[in-house]
């Protein structure tokens, strides 16, 4: 028999949506800064956020990482996001 695996559903902090792990983005703040993490596996306290340009600029524009992750997020975390996309 084989076993049907189950799928990880994580919330998007911006849509409060739950969709598959695999299609979000996780933004982990480390002792190091706030870094994206395209593994899922780094240590911090972690955000996902879904994968979408629109998504990322209402992240940006209400500074819900700022609050999710306790900390200040630089606008270079968003264009490395966008670079992800592309």
């Amino acid at each position: 028999m084989n076993k049907v695996r189950k799928v990880p559903m994580r919330m998007c902090v911006v849509t409060r949506e739950k969709w598959p792990k695999n299609e979000l983005i996780r933004v982990v703040n480390t002792a190091n800064g706030v870094i994206v993490d395209p593994t899922g596996k780094v240590n911090g306290h972690g955000a996902y956020l879904k994968k979408d340009l629109e998504v990322f600029e209402k992240a940006k524009k209400s500074k819900v990482l700022n609050r999710v992750l306790e900390t200040t997020v630089s606008d270079e975390l968003f264009d490395e996001l966008k670079q992800i996309l592309n």
